[in-house]
């Protein structure tokens, strides 16, 4: 009688990131609703898009109310877009009582009505309000493939509306593979002052392989991934999800980055999410290779 030895190969193993402390919340607000169809979304947001419903007034109250106790310092109000909420100027006014505020934003929706109530909210509150604006060219060309023709010329309408009331918005930027590096910060920074905007503020974000990106160029390959990293080689200090959770009206995941992938979501309650996740998404290896941090930093 012969034995048959059935061998496989080895399960990978991916690093364990605990969570260290909770610092920040990040609250998609306008859920997945979107006055825009960009083919590059994470989450594949657009108009008619409710995978992740809007949160309500109270709701974020709630989930406000639930982080403070954990040690949040700071929430970031995400979507879809968040200026399509109807009662987004009362739920900063609410937060802000708390803590710092960012708000990300396409851009588009800026009126000269929206951005006095910001500013009338930044300078009743004792913490920051950051507003968010994100760019996909330096030229409208560009910028156009990516969110649809006229957004840029609205959004940097919107930038330069924001920056001449003393808000300075931060402008996040993605940069993809193709393009040049060297000059990369330099091209949009020199664009942003053309435009009016006397003081920029930049911040560089790579592409994730998520969402409509996998259908607009791929997802992720199979050696993009942290598995079976050398021993000593993983860095718990070096993601965002070391101190932060995101909660959308579906309950609480690791990451805004992860709302819609499998094992994204950890828990109804915030206190549910307080133990390790484990790093085996191609989202995951973005992060960690590119250092980067979808906060202000």
């Amino acid at each position: 009688m012969t034995l048959l030895q059935v061998q496989t190969a080895p399960r990978a193993r991916f690093p364990e990131q605990p969570l260290l402390h909770l610092d920040a919340l990040w609250i998609q607000v306008a859920g997945t609703l979107c006055n825009l169809t960009c083919t590059h979304c994470f989450v594949s947001c657009g108009p008619g898009e409710d995978r992740h419903a809007m949160m309500t007034r109270a709701q974020v109250a709630s989930r406000v109310a639930e982080a403070l106790p954990l040690g949040v310092k700071e929430f970031y109000f995400t979507g879809g877009e968040p200026f399509l909420h109807p009662e987004l100027l009362e739920i900063l006014a609410d937060t802000l009582e708390h803590g710092p505020c960012t708000v990300l934003t396409n851009g588009t929706l800026f009126s000269e009505r929206r951005v006095d109530a910001l500013v009338d909210l930044a300078d009743a509150s004792r913490y920051a309000l950051e507003i968010r604006v994100s760019l996909d060219g330096d030229h409208a060309e560009r910028h156009d493939a990516f969110r649809g023709v006229g957004s840029f010329d609205r959004a940097i309408t919107g930038v330069v509306m924001l920056s001449r009331r003393g808000l300075l918005p931060i402008v996040t930027v993605t940069q993809s593979a193709e393009q040049d590096g060297e000059r990369f910060r330099e091209r949009y920074l020199a664009m942003l002052r053309r435009a009016g905007v006397e003081r920029p503020r930049l911040k560089v974000l790579p592409m994730f392989q998520l969402g409509r990106e996998v259908t607009r160029t791929r997802g992720y390959h199979a050696p993009e991934s942290l598995a079976d990293l050398p021993a000593g080689a993983f860095d718990p200090h070096r993601l965002q999800c070391s101190s932060c959770r995101a909660v959308t009206s579906q309950g609480v995941f690791v990451c805004p980055l992860l709302v819609d992938e499998p094992g994204g979501r950890m828990g109804e309650r915030l206190d549910q999410t307080l133990g390790p996740f484990t790093l085996s998404h191609g989202a995951c290896y973005t992060c960690y290779v590119t250092g980067m941090t979808c906060a202000n930093g």
